[in-house]
């Protein structure tokens, strides 16, 4: 599976799987956009993201880690 910027619960859930111990309330998006890019599923272009994105994304991961 690839991940597109677009997939946020998919996402969320990778990163919830992937930092099980980090509450993700309080992860800083420049934090949050490496790990992001660091997703072994992960393919698209890393600076086509924006804070909308990563906030979606982030508050999808504190749902899952909820």
């Amino acid at each position: 599976m690839s991940l597109k910027w677009t997939d946020t619960l998919d996402i969320a859930i990778e990163l919830y799987e992937k930092y099980p111990d980090i509450d993700p309330q309080y992860v800083n998006f420049p934090d949050l956009h490496k790990w992001i890019c660091e997703l072994e599923d992960f393919d698209d272009n890393p600076e086509a993201s924006g804070e909308k994105i990563l906030e979606a994304i982030q508050m999808a991961w504190i749902d899952e880690a909820s």
